[in-house]
């Protein structure tokens, strides 16, 4: 494995995980300080799980260690709560300057969630992915529970736990599900899975259908996969001139509610050009 320990300092401000679109996926064994500093993904995320052979992941868990250590900084897939690795993960990173926060892989109950951030030390964002039905079906409790930052969808294991098809109306369902628990639990909109397959026709399909039910990012496994989500998911040019179109005419009128729509159109201007501005502050 050849990594740059030395960190490269970021030429951009990334965009606040709350509201972040892109997630990229690097495995552990393809660590760059370059790569990593350097991607236009709102969030990085560095896999110690799927992407690491078993008998590799305690040396990869000490390379990525060592990179957040030097200067590095990024988001980090742990290792599922029933693994023989998480606990591992987890004492290893804890308190480390460069740790942005853990995506838990495999999470089914809140437990895992809550379990996860106190060995942290209760102050790290926990991104639950939510890769199974048992997961699915306990996603509000999952959402409400102590340490739950946002939560994703880990598509592929969910369709191999389900034998469902990989289509728009075969995971329409889990995808609502997520959506909804985030709202009940009172976080930011869902992380979608990723797009397996690349081209810019299929990628961006999926992530308009992903945003039509309410999810606000989406993973990714490539780096061409990242423009693509961070166009889709962000609000339009014809959203926000109709946002900032409808704000002034709302501030003319003296803020006067003049019928019932006035309150929900206010809401949706307001929170698109709040993204506008954070997603343009980010470069």
């Amino acid at each position: 494995m050849t990594m740059q320990l030395d960190a490269t300092p970021r030429t951009t401000t990334r965009v606040p995980p709350e509201v972040a679109r892109s997630w990229l996926l690097l495995a552990a064994t393809r660590l760059d300080a370059v790569a990593v500093a350097g991607s236009a993904a709102d969030a990085v995320v560095i896999d110690l799980e799927d992407a690491i052979d078993a008998s590799r992941k305690e040396v990869e868990r000490e390379c990525v260690a060592r990179f957040l250590e030097s200067g590095g900084a990024a988001w980090v897939r742990v290792n599922d709560r029933t693994s023989a690795f998480w606990a591992g993960d987890v004492e290893r990173l804890r308190g480390l300057p460069g740790l942005l926060g853990v995506v838990l892989a495999k999470t089914e109950e809140a437990a895992h969630v809550t379990e996860t951030a106190e060995r942290l030390g209760g102050a790290t964002p926990v991104v639950a992915l939510i890769e199974s039905a048992l997961g699915i079906e306990n996603a509000a409790l999952i959402a409400r529970s102590a340490g739950a930052f946002r939560l994703a969808f880990g598509s592929g294991d969910y369709r191999r736990d389900t034998g469902v098809a990989n289509s728009d109306a075969a995971l329409a369902y889990p995808r609502s599900r997520l959506v909804v628990a985030s709202r009940v639990g009172g976080l930011p909109g869902p992380i979608d899975g990723p797009s397996v397959l690349d081209g810019t026709p299929i990628v961006t399909e999926q992530s308009r259908s992903a945003a039509a039910l309410g999810l606000t990012g989406r993973l990714c496994l490539r780096e061409s996969q990242v423009g693509i989500v961070n166009e889709v998911m962000a609000p339009s040019a014809e959203d926000v001139s109709w946002a900032a179109g409808f704000l002034d005419e709302f501030e003319e009128a003296g803020r006067v509610v003049r019928d019932g729509s006035d309150l929900p159109r206010l809401g949706r201007a307001e929170k698109i050009l709040r993204l506008d501005r954070a997603f343009s502050a980010a470069g």
